[in-house]
């Protein structure tokens, strides 16, 4: 595969991607000169490129990406479902597009009146009375609702102590609650994978400020005691927190609301369609029942005889938690998908989610250990207990999982599930996109007992293989200096010892597709990492074969992949991560 320089190692001294007019301001105006000590001499090592140069150089980087745009992306708990491209049209709009937030409201009242209409159709999708769209993420949202819980519980003359949070969790509830100066007491899930009013019932006292649950939880089950545990806790005067991150199991089915919660956030990337998207920008509108409905974050969208208009007029709010008032391109999405589907349109999105989630359990149960056999919501969770005698990991299915074309679903999560695989198809999928799946689910077992360092040292197909995840967690280069280290090196640098990147023979018979259900297999050749040379005398090849090619790919006698591997080190497993094997078990933060 052709190794991407840098930008910096590209270019060339005066290339331009741009040509600029002169100014047109008369000759006798004079601009203002800047103060020296605001101008620099020299912007040293700026890359100097032609704008081919620098549409090539991102689109190769976003082709060696899998996206939800093309590939199956069953992150277990992310609900990857397609961005539908009506979205963007409605964000691009120049109306959204050019709107500035400091405008005043009499400038701005398409926006608030989108803003306020999201508003009345989260609040009845998850039957709540009030809700603030400013968090800019569902983990923030998190922060926003147990800062309001604090704020209810300081207004009634004590903040309580601690919130009850299930060992099923997703790692972002206990980080809220301790940002919020709570102390976070585990409450143990049952073997059915729930938790158990009896098990609430016997951590609850006055100290406790809330219990944070996710419903449906990470092992894709409904909590049944959901409506018990909410009156317990309520009874006791504490709260009800809902996570919201698993809502595409239930809009237009059931409501958060309806069955206890006071507070919940709701992920707009996940359940409504947009983009999950490089840390950034999102969307975790919090809501709120009415006795929590003070203590929302302001500016708040109001309606008034004159239309709409941001207020501040809040006295028990919890303040500002960010610039303006969120990050309105995403609420226009989430708005413009809700009233593309309808409120019928809503529930078959949720009832679609949850058949093709059951309908994976029942094709892979023959093929993988499940961790619950009751009916699943959303996600359906496996494990790796089935190939323990292979030697073969969740780990290793996930990386083989990439030579299918797929995207490897998360993995090591929940942390009550030792091995767990987390599998979430959403509403989005095609029955053909899941059977193809399940093919390459059962192609993986085959080869684990088969062949189980096929596994082991997978991918082998990808730009990259298995990398120094802990390295690049603890020492990570995220800026390049003049001098630093170029591409190549720092691939090489990455790289673990066990395994290094795909070459792929220069020669134009080389080029084999690899389909999502029949991977290029290859026999890695122990060597040092490189590119491709122009050669292909020089690479190590070996024939496609029957055995080892799509169907049909056979007949092309002189097709050759080549691949490089150093040898095996014991050290070289990764670390904790969505697509890594933890070392300290710290993966389930919402995405």
């Amino acid at each position: 595969m052709y190794d991407e320089p840098l930008l910096f190692e590209i270019g060339s001294p005066g290339r331009r991607a741009v040509s600029l007019p002169s100014d047109d301001l008369p000759p006798e105006v004079e601009l203002p000169a800047l103060e020296p000590a605001l101008v620099r001499a020299d912007l040293e090592g700026l890359p100097e490129l032609s704008e081919l140069e620098v549409v090539r150089h991102f689109t190769r980087l976003s082709q060696w990406n899998f996206s939800i745009a093309s590939n199956f992306y069953p992150l277990g708990s992310c609900t990857m479902k397609y961005n539908p491209i009506v979205n963007e049209w409605a964000a691009r709009l120049p109306g959204h597009q050019a709107i500035h937030p400091m405008w005043p409201d009499v400038l701005t009242q398409g926006a608030l009146a989108l803003m306020w209409e999201l508003e009345q159709m989260l609040a009845e999708v998850s039957g709540m009375d009030a809700v603030t769209l400013t968090p800019a993420a569902g983990a923030q949202g998190e922060f926003v609702g147990i800062k309001m819980v604090r704020a209810y519980h300081e207004q009634n003359g004590n903040p309580r102590k601690t919130v009850l949070i299930p060992a099923s969790a997703h790692g972002t509830n206990p980080a809220s609650s301790v940002l919020c100066g709570y102390r976070c007491v585990e409450v143990p899930v049952g073997r059915d994978g729930c938790m158990h009013i009896a098990d609430v019932e016997a951590r609850l006292d006055e100290d406790v400020a809330a219990v944070m649950v996710t419903n449906p939880n990470t092992l894709g089950l409904f909590e049944r005691d959901i409506r018990a545990i909410a009156d317990a806790v309520h009874a006791k005067g504490g709260l009800v927190y809902i996570d919201g991150a698993n809502m595409n199991a239930l809009c237009g089915v059931t409501r958060p609301g309806d069955v206890g919660a006071d507070v919940l956030h709701i992920n707009l990337h996940k359940t409504f369609s947009t983009p999950h998207g490089g840390g950034g920008p999102g969307a975790g509108p919090v809501c709120v029942k009415k006795s929590l409905a003070p203590f929302l974050p302001v500016p708040r969208v109001v309606q008034t005889e004159n239309g709409f208009k941001l207020s501040e007029d809040a006295p028990l709010t919890i303040g500002r938690v960010r610039t303006f008032h969120g990050n309105f391109g995403m609420l226009v999405r989430a708005y413009t998908y809700m009233l593309g589907l309808g409120g019928d349109g809503i529930t078959r999105m949720t009832e679609r989610a949850v058949l093709n989630a059951n309908y994976l359990r029942k094709k892979l149960e023959p093929l993988l250990t499940l961790a619950q056999t009751a009916p699943c919501m959303h996600e359906c969770v496996f494990t790796d207990q089935g190939l323990a005698e292979t030697g073969v990991k969740t780990m290793d299915v996930a990386k083989r999982l990439l030579d299918f074309g797929f995207h490897a679903p998360t993995i090591y999560f929940p942390l009550v599930v030792p091995g767990a695989m987390m599998i979430e198809p959403t509403e989005s999928e095609s029955r053909e996109t899941l059977d193809q799946f399940v093919v390459a689910i059962e192609r993986i077992v085959a080869e684990a007992k088969r062949d189980p360092e096929l596994l082991k040292t997978a991918p082998h197909a990808t730009r990259v293989r298995r990398l120094d995840e802990t390295r690049a967690a603890r020492k990570p280069v995220l800026r390049w200096r003049p001098g630093a280290v170029t591409a190549s090196e720092a691939t090489t640098a990455a790289a673990s010892t066990e395994l290094a990147p795909v070459a792929v023979a220069a020669t134009a018979t080389a080029a084999v597709a690899v389909t999502s259900a029949d991977p290029v297999m290859v026999e890695a050749t122990p060597g040092e990492d490189r590119a491709p040379s122009a050669d292909p005398s020089t690479e190590t090849e070996r024939p496609v074969s029957p055995e080892t090619a799509p169907e049909g790919a056979a007949a092309t006698a002189d097709a050759t992949v080549a691949s490089s591997e150093a040898p095996a080190s014991p050290e070289a497993e990764a670390p904790a991560s969505t697509a890594s094997e933890p070392v300290e078990p710290s993966a389930g933060g919402e995405p």
